[in-house]
Protein backbone atom coordinates (compact mmCIF):
# COMPACT_ATOMS: atom_id res chain seq x y z
CA UNK A 1 0.00 0.00 0.00
CA UNK A 2 1.46 3.44 -1.12
CA UNK A 3 1.83 5.89 1.90
CA UNK A 4 0.07 8.25 0.91
CA UNK A 5 -3.63 5.87 0.49
CA UNK A 6 -2.46 4.53 4.50
CA UNK A 7 -2.39 8.01 5.35
CA UNK A 8 -5.56 8.88 4.40
CA UNK A 9 -7.45 5.41 5.15
CA UNK A 10 -5.72 5.15 8.43
CA UNK A 11 -6.15 8.67 9.62
CA UNK A 12 -8.06 8.39 12.87
CA UNK A 13 -5.45 6.00 13.76
CA UNK A 14 -2.68 8.54 13.52
CA UNK A 15 -4.42 11.29 15.02
CA UNK A 16 -5.34 8.99 17.68
CA UNK A 17 -1.51 8.51 18.33
CA UNK A 18 -0.71 11.83 17.82
CA UNK A 19 -3.01 13.27 20.58
CA UNK A 20 -2.44 10.67 23.08
CA UNK A 21 1.45 12.21 22.80
CA UNK A 22 0.34 15.55 22.83
CA UNK A 23 -1.60 15.06 26.46
CA UNK A 24 1.92 14.33 27.59
CA UNK A 25 3.12 17.82 26.51
CA UNK A 26 2.75 19.43 30.74
CA UNK A 27 1.96 21.88 31.61
CA UNK A 28 0.83 22.88 28.93
CA UNK A 29 -1.73 20.24 27.81
CA UNK A 30 -2.97 20.11 30.71
CA UNK A 31 -6.75 20.63 30.96
CA UNK A 32 -6.83 20.92 26.56
CA UNK A 33 -9.91 19.20 25.11
CA UNK A 34 -9.57 17.09 21.90
CA UNK A 35 -9.90 19.75 19.18
CA UNK A 36 -6.89 21.81 20.65
CA UNK A 37 -4.73 18.51 21.05
CA UNK A 38 -5.21 17.70 17.46
CA UNK A 39 -4.71 20.58 16.30
CA UNK A 40 -4.52 21.11 12.95
CA UNK A 41 -3.26 17.31 12.43
CA UNK A 42 -5.73 16.47 10.22
CA UNK A 43 -5.03 19.31 7.79
CA UNK A 44 -1.25 18.70 8.34
CA UNK A 45 -1.42 14.56 7.43
CA UNK A 46 -3.75 15.35 4.47
CA UNK A 47 -0.86 18.06 2.93
CA UNK A 48 1.71 15.44 3.84
CA UNK A 49 -0.36 12.85 1.95
CA UNK A 50 -0.55 15.04 -1.21
CA UNK A 51 3.04 16.14 -1.50
CA UNK A 52 4.04 12.26 -1.36
CA UNK A 53 1.57 12.09 -4.51
CA UNK A 54 2.99 15.36 -5.79
CA UNK A 55 5.77 15.04 -8.48
CA UNK A 56 9.07 16.94 -8.47
CA UNK A 57 12.08 17.62 -10.19
CA UNK A 58 15.76 16.63 -8.90
CA UNK A 59 16.51 20.37 -8.51
CA UNK A 60 13.03 20.88 -6.50
CA UNK A 61 14.69 17.95 -4.22
CA UNK A 62 18.02 19.68 -3.81
CA UNK A 63 16.48 22.88 -2.72
CA UNK A 64 13.94 21.27 -0.73
CA UNK A 65 16.92 19.34 1.09
CA UNK A 66 18.52 22.66 1.87
CA UNK A 67 15.64 24.24 3.04
CA UNK A 68 15.45 26.44 -0.05
CA UNK A 69 11.61 26.01 -0.35
CA UNK A 70 8.97 28.00 0.09
CA UNK A 71 7.00 27.92 3.41
CA UNK A 72 3.84 28.99 3.54
CA UNK A 73 2.43 31.34 5.81
CA UNK A 74 -1.05 30.29 5.94
CA UNK A 75 -0.47 26.28 6.11
CA UNK A 76 -1.97 24.17 8.34
CA UNK A 77 1.85 23.52 9.71
CA UNK A 78 1.91 27.06 10.23
CA UNK A 79 -1.29 27.83 12.23
CA UNK A 80 -0.23 24.84 14.10
CA UNK A 81 2.66 26.43 15.01
CA UNK A 82 1.34 29.55 16.18
CA UNK A 83 -1.05 28.12 18.22
CA UNK A 84 1.07 25.95 20.22
CA UNK A 85 3.16 28.89 20.86
CA UNK A 86 0.03 30.97 21.94
CA UNK A 87 -0.64 27.54 24.37
CA UNK A 88 2.35 27.42 25.93
CA UNK A 89 4.28 24.13 24.38
CA UNK A 90 7.94 25.03 23.90
CA UNK A 91 9.64 24.91 20.97
CA UNK A 92 11.24 21.41 22.06
CA UNK A 93 7.88 20.09 22.65
CA UNK A 94 6.06 21.42 19.31
CA UNK A 95 9.77 19.52 17.61
CA UNK A 96 8.60 16.67 19.76
CA UNK A 97 5.11 16.03 18.51
CA UNK A 98 6.46 15.85 14.60
CA UNK A 99 9.05 13.20 15.16
CA UNK A 100 6.02 11.64 17.17
CA UNK A 101 4.22 11.86 14.24
CA UNK A 102 7.36 10.75 12.03
CA UNK A 103 7.54 7.56 14.14
CA UNK A 104 4.01 6.55 14.38
CA UNK A 105 3.55 6.52 10.51
CA UNK A 106 6.15 4.44 9.80
CA UNK A 107 5.39 1.92 12.65
CA UNK A 108 2.20 1.48 11.63
CA UNK A 109 3.12 1.70 7.74
CA UNK A 110 5.77 -0.31 6.88
CA UNK A 111 4.05 -3.74 8.29
CA UNK A 112 1.71 -3.42 5.18
CA UNK A 113 3.85 -1.73 2.79
CA UNK A 114 5.43 -4.97 1.91
CA UNK A 115 9.16 -5.58 -0.06
CA UNK A 116 11.42 -2.73 0.43
CA UNK A 117 11.17 -1.86 -3.40
CA UNK A 118 12.15 1.44 -4.93
CA UNK A 119 8.36 2.89 -4.64
CA UNK A 120 8.16 1.87 -0.96
CA UNK A 121 11.72 3.89 -0.11
CA UNK A 122 10.95 7.04 -2.75
CA UNK A 123 7.81 7.35 -0.43
CA UNK A 124 9.47 7.26 2.66
CA UNK A 125 11.92 9.65 1.06
CA UNK A 126 9.13 12.30 0.11
CA UNK A 127 7.46 11.21 3.94
CA UNK A 128 10.14 12.46 5.99
CA UNK A 129 10.92 15.80 3.35
CA UNK A 130 6.96 16.66 3.84
CA UNK A 131 7.56 15.81 7.72
CA UNK A 132 10.62 18.47 7.94
CA UNK A 133 9.29 21.19 5.66
CA UNK A 134 5.95 20.99 8.20
CA UNK A 135 7.92 21.35 11.26
CA UNK A 136 10.03 24.06 9.20
CA UNK A 137 6.96 25.86 9.12
CA UNK A 138 5.94 25.75 11.99
CA UNK A 139 8.96 26.36 14.19
CA UNK A 140 9.12 29.64 11.88
CA UNK A 141 5.86 30.74 13.05
CA UNK A 142 6.31 29.62 16.72
CA UNK A 143 9.73 31.93 16.85
CA UNK A 144 7.87 34.67 14.79
CA UNK A 145 5.17 34.87 16.94
CA UNK A 146 7.35 34.38 20.21
CA UNK A 147 9.89 37.55 19.06
CA UNK A 148 6.32 39.81 18.84
CA UNK A 149 5.56 38.32 22.54
CA UNK A 150 8.74 39.34 23.75
CA UNK A 151 9.23 42.31 22.08
CA UNK A 152 5.95 43.82 23.29
CA UNK A 153 7.02 42.69 27.04
CA UNK A 154 10.02 44.76 26.51
CA UNK A 155 8.00 47.33 25.28
CA UNK A 156 5.88 47.46 28.35
CA UNK A 157 8.71 46.39 30.60
CA UNK A 158 10.34 49.66 29.45
CA UNK A 159 7.59 51.87 30.30
CA UNK A 160 6.28 50.08 33.44
CA UNK A 161 9.64 50.61 35.14
CA UNK A 162 10.60 53.52 33.94
CA UNK A 163 7.67 55.56 35.13
CA UNK A 164 8.27 54.92 38.81
CA UNK A 165 11.83 55.26 38.70
CA UNK A 166 11.54 58.68 37.13
CA UNK A 167 8.89 59.26 40.37
CA UNK A 168 11.80 57.49 42.44
CA UNK A 169 14.44 60.49 41.20
CA UNK A 170 11.90 63.15 41.25
CA UNK A 171 11.53 62.37 45.10
CA UNK A 172 15.24 62.16 45.54
CA UNK A 173 15.61 65.75 44.02
CA UNK A 174 13.14 66.86 46.51
CA UNK A 175 14.32 65.21 49.31
CA UNK A 176 17.88 66.36 48.64
CA UNK A 177 17.06 70.55 48.39
CA UNK A 178 18.47 72.08 51.86
CA UNK A 179 15.25 73.50 52.20
CA UNK A 180 13.06 70.68 52.56
CA UNK A 181 13.68 69.11 55.77
CA UNK A 182 16.73 67.63 58.39
CA UNK A 183 19.89 66.05 57.68
CA UNK A 184 17.55 62.37 57.67
CA UNK A 185 15.65 63.29 54.87
CA UNK A 186 18.62 65.03 53.17
CA UNK A 187 20.26 61.42 53.66
CA UNK A 188 17.46 59.39 52.47
CA UNK A 189 17.26 61.56 49.58
CA UNK A 190 20.47 60.85 48.63
CA UNK A 191 19.63 57.06 49.25
CA UNK A 192 16.39 56.92 46.67
CA UNK A 193 18.62 59.32 43.84
CA UNK A 194 21.12 56.55 43.99
CA UNK A 195 18.79 53.62 43.96
CA UNK A 196 16.86 55.30 41.23
CA UNK A 197 20.49 55.88 39.36
CA UNK A 198 20.89 52.12 39.79
CA UNK A 199 17.74 50.68 38.98
CA UNK A 200 17.80 52.70 35.75
CA UNK A 201 20.90 51.50 34.92
CA UNK A 202 19.89 48.00 35.67
CA UNK A 203 17.19 48.24 33.26
CA UNK A 204 18.63 49.96 30.39
CA UNK A 205 21.12 47.12 30.57
CA UNK A 206 18.83 44.40 30.47
CA UNK A 207 16.64 46.05 27.75
CA UNK A 208 19.67 46.35 25.77
CA UNK A 209 20.87 42.84 26.35
CA UNK A 210 17.21 41.60 25.42
CA UNK A 211 17.22 43.07 21.91
CA UNK A 212 20.72 42.03 20.83
CA UNK A 213 19.28 38.82 21.52
CA UNK A 214 16.34 39.16 19.65
CA UNK A 215 17.72 40.73 16.52
CA UNK A 216 21.20 39.96 17.02
CA UNK A 217 21.96 43.73 15.30
CA UNK A 218 22.38 46.49 17.90
CA UNK A 219 20.42 49.83 15.77
CA UNK A 220 22.34 53.06 15.40
CA UNK A 221 20.57 56.00 15.02
CA UNK A 222 23.77 59.11 13.87
CA UNK A 223 23.46 62.29 14.63
CA UNK A 224 25.17 65.12 14.96
CA UNK A 225 26.43 64.97 18.58
CA UNK A 226 28.74 66.81 21.13
CA UNK A 227 30.88 64.17 22.18
CA UNK A 228 32.21 66.33 25.34
CA UNK A 229 28.61 66.83 26.59
CA UNK A 230 27.95 63.44 26.40
CA UNK A 231 30.97 62.82 28.58
CA UNK A 232 29.51 65.09 31.10
CA UNK A 233 26.17 63.79 30.51
CA UNK A 234 26.96 60.51 31.96
CA UNK A 235 29.73 61.71 34.71
CA UNK A 236 26.54 63.49 36.36
CA UNK A 237 24.31 60.49 35.31
CA UNK A 238 26.76 58.13 36.93
CA UNK A 239 27.47 60.50 39.77
CA UNK A 240 24.18 59.98 41.31
CA UNK A 241 24.84 56.21 42.19
CA UNK A 242 28.36 56.49 43.36
CA UNK A 243 28.46 60.00 44.89
CA UNK A 244 31.37 59.44 46.94
CA UNK A 245 33.61 58.80 43.72
CA UNK A 246 35.44 61.84 42.07
CA UNK A 247 35.37 61.55 38.62
CA UNK A 248 37.94 63.31 36.27
CA UNK A 249 37.02 64.38 32.38
CA UNK A 250 39.96 65.27 30.11
CA UNK A 251 38.90 66.27 26.45
CA UNK A 252 41.09 67.31 23.43
CA UNK A 253 40.85 67.80 19.54
CA UNK A 254 37.44 68.25 17.12
CA UNK A 255 34.58 65.71 19.32
CA UNK A 256 32.06 67.11 17.25
CA UNK A 257 30.78 64.01 15.27
CA UNK A 258 28.10 61.84 13.46
CA UNK A 259 27.48 59.31 16.10
CA UNK A 260 24.33 57.89 18.16
CA UNK A 261 24.32 60.24 21.26
CA UNK A 262 21.47 57.69 23.13
CA UNK A 263 23.77 54.86 22.96
CA UNK A 264 26.76 56.57 22.74
CA UNK A 265 25.95 57.70 26.15
CA UNK A 266 25.50 54.29 27.63
CA UNK A 267 28.73 53.30 26.49
CA UNK A 268 29.99 55.93 28.85
CA UNK A 269 27.81 55.23 31.37
CA UNK A 270 28.42 51.93 31.41
CA UNK A 271 32.35 52.08 31.35
CA UNK A 272 32.05 54.30 33.96
CA UNK A 273 29.80 52.57 35.97
CA UNK A 274 31.96 49.74 35.97
CA UNK A 275 34.93 51.99 37.10
CA UNK A 276 33.78 53.47 39.57
CA UNK A 277 32.63 49.76 41.29
CA UNK A 278 35.98 48.40 41.33
CA UNK A 279 38.30 51.52 41.84
CA UNK A 280 40.39 52.03 44.95
CA UNK A 281 38.96 55.07 46.74
CA UNK A 282 42.66 56.95 46.86
CA UNK A 283 42.30 57.49 43.04
CA UNK A 284 39.38 59.50 41.15
CA UNK A 285 37.91 57.66 37.71
CA UNK A 286 39.14 59.56 34.75
CA UNK A 287 37.54 59.63 31.28
CA UNK A 288 39.65 60.92 27.92
CA UNK A 289 38.26 61.73 24.78
CA UNK A 290 40.37 62.46 22.08
CA UNK A 291 38.56 63.62 18.70
CA UNK A 292 41.53 62.95 15.53
CA UNK A 293 41.13 63.56 12.16
CA UNK A 294 39.62 59.89 11.47
CA UNK A 295 38.47 58.49 14.40
CA UNK A 296 37.32 59.20 18.11
CA UNK A 297 39.36 57.65 21.40
CA UNK A 298 37.85 57.33 24.55
CA UNK A 299 39.36 56.10 27.53
CA UNK A 300 38.13 55.17 30.92
CA UNK A 301 41.16 54.93 33.46
CA UNK A 302 40.74 53.64 37.62
CA UNK A 303 42.91 52.12 40.19
CA UNK A 304 42.09 49.40 41.68
CA UNK A 305 43.08 45.18 42.14
CA UNK A 306 44.43 44.04 38.76
CA UNK A 307 42.25 42.10 36.76
CA UNK A 308 44.06 39.00 36.25
CA UNK A 309 44.54 38.18 32.27
CA UNK A 310 42.08 35.21 32.43
CA UNK A 311 39.07 37.25 33.58
CA UNK A 312 40.14 39.78 30.76
CA UNK A 313 38.99 37.35 28.33
CA UNK A 314 35.66 37.20 29.09
CA UNK A 315 34.99 40.64 30.74
CA UNK A 316 32.94 41.92 27.65
CA UNK A 317 30.98 38.42 27.52
CA UNK A 318 27.56 38.91 28.88
CA UNK A 319 26.38 37.84 32.26
CA UNK A 320 30.03 37.97 34.07
CA UNK A 321 31.09 39.82 36.18
CA UNK A 322 34.48 40.16 38.56
CA UNK A 323 35.07 38.74 41.50
CA UNK A 324 34.53 41.22 44.68
CA UNK A 325 37.79 41.53 46.77
CA UNK A 326 37.56 41.78 50.07
CA UNK A 327 37.67 45.64 50.36
CA UNK A 328 35.03 45.94 48.17
CA UNK A 329 33.05 43.83 49.18
CA UNK A 330 30.30 46.86 50.43
CA UNK A 331 30.22 48.43 47.06
CA UNK A 332 27.27 49.46 45.54
CA UNK A 333 26.75 47.26 42.31
CA UNK A 334 24.96 48.63 39.49
CA UNK A 335 24.78 45.99 36.85
CA UNK A 336 24.16 42.01 36.50
CA UNK A 337 27.27 41.47 34.31
CA UNK A 338 25.37 43.36 31.01
CA UNK A 339 27.37 46.61 31.04
CA UNK A 340 30.62 45.91 29.36
CA UNK A 341 29.01 43.68 26.79
CA UNK A 342 26.22 46.25 25.81
CA UNK A 343 28.92 49.04 25.70
CA UNK A 344 30.95 46.56 23.27
CA UNK A 345 27.80 45.91 21.22
CA UNK A 346 27.16 49.46 20.76
CA UNK A 347 30.69 50.03 19.91
CA UNK A 348 30.54 47.37 17.24
CA UNK A 349 27.38 48.21 15.52
CA UNK A 350 29.22 51.91 15.31
CA UNK A 351 32.35 50.18 13.26
CA UNK A 352 34.65 50.77 16.08
CA UNK A 353 36.54 48.75 18.60
CA UNK A 354 36.86 48.18 22.43
CA UNK A 355 39.82 46.57 24.69
CA UNK A 356 41.04 46.32 28.17
CA UNK A 357 44.22 46.48 29.87
CA UNK A 358 45.14 45.97 33.46
CA UNK A 359 48.10 46.31 35.53
CA UNK A 360 49.63 47.98 38.73
CA UNK A 361 51.06 50.72 36.69
CA UNK A 362 48.48 52.28 34.60
CA UNK A 363 45.52 50.42 36.92
CA UNK A 364 42.50 49.39 34.33
CA UNK A 365 42.20 51.15 31.46
CA UNK A 366 39.01 50.45 28.83
CA UNK A 367 39.95 51.79 25.08
CA UNK A 368 37.16 52.69 22.51
CA UNK A 369 37.70 53.65 19.36
CA UNK A 370 34.98 54.51 17.24
CA UNK A 371 35.66 55.86 13.45
CA UNK A 372 34.53 58.84 12.07
CA UNK A 373 31.67 58.80 10.07
CA UNK A 374 30.30 61.30 7.42
CA UNK A 375 28.40 64.19 9.03
CA UNK A 376 24.75 64.41 8.88
CA UNK A 377 23.51 67.08 6.77
CA UNK A 378 22.67 70.31 8.58
CA UNK A 379 19.61 72.23 8.16
CA UNK A 380 19.41 76.10 8.32
CA UNK A 381 19.37 76.10 12.24
CA UNK A 382 22.60 74.10 12.70
CA UNK A 383 20.49 70.77 13.90
CA UNK A 384 20.48 67.24 11.74
CA UNK A 385 18.16 67.56 8.57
Amino acid sequence: MKLSQFIKKHQEEILAEWEKFAQTMLPAAEGMSKTELRDHATQILRTIAMDIDTGQTSVQQNRKSRGLSSAADDSAASTHGTLRQVSGFTLLQLTAEYRALRATVLRLWLPMAGEMTDIVVNDMVRFNEAIDQALAESAMTYSSHAEVVRDTFLAILGHDLRSPLSTMTMAGDYLTQPSVGTDVTLQIGMRVKRSAATMNAMVNDLLEYARSQLSGEMPIARRHVDVKELCQAAINDVSSAHPDCPFKLNASGDLLGNFDGMRLHQVLSNLLNNAAQYRGKEHPVSISVDGKADKLVIEVQNFGPVIPPDSLKAVFDPLVQLPVVEQQSGRPTTSMGLGLFIASEITRAHGGSISVKSDERSGTVFRVQLPRCPEAPLDVAGTPA
